[in-house]
């Protein structure tokens, strides 16, 4: 499967963005999808998941990040609320297809869209 990731763009703290990644290929409903972010400097890690059995995320951003899907579309999404300036990064978005470990590891996910990056200024 090919990802692209697209919606970033620089605003304001305490701004929105919906990310958006649309995936290629007739089987995108099986994989587990998720979003994940590198800020300059910093490794790789873990934003939001997609199962089939519910949604994840990562401590520094429940409340204020929602990840979705649909899968009509073949996209899945990332919606950004109260951003602030330690949010600033690319954002990569990722598809697990054989289940093999924990979707919280950049390591478990197969494939990986090109990034897009949201800057927010204080």
């Amino acid at each position: 499967v090919q990802l692209q990731a697209y919606g970033g763009g620089l605003v304001q703290a305490g701004g929105s963005l919906r990310l958006s990644c649309a995936a290629s290929g007739r089987t995108f409903s099986r994989y587990v999808m998720g979003w994940f972010r590198q800020a300059p400097g910093k490794e790789r890690e873990f934003v939001a998941a997609i199962t089939w059995s519910g949604t994840y995320y990562a401590d520094s951003v429940k409340g204020r990040f929602t990840i979705s899907r649909d899968n009509a579309k073949n996209t899945v999404y990332l919606q950004v609320n109260s951003l602030k300036p330690e949010d600033t990064a690319v954002y990569y978005c990722a598809a697990d297809g054989d289940y093999s470990g924990s979707w919280l590891a950049a390591s478990t996910y197969d494939y990986w869209g090109q990034g897009t990056l949201v800057t927010v200024s204080s």
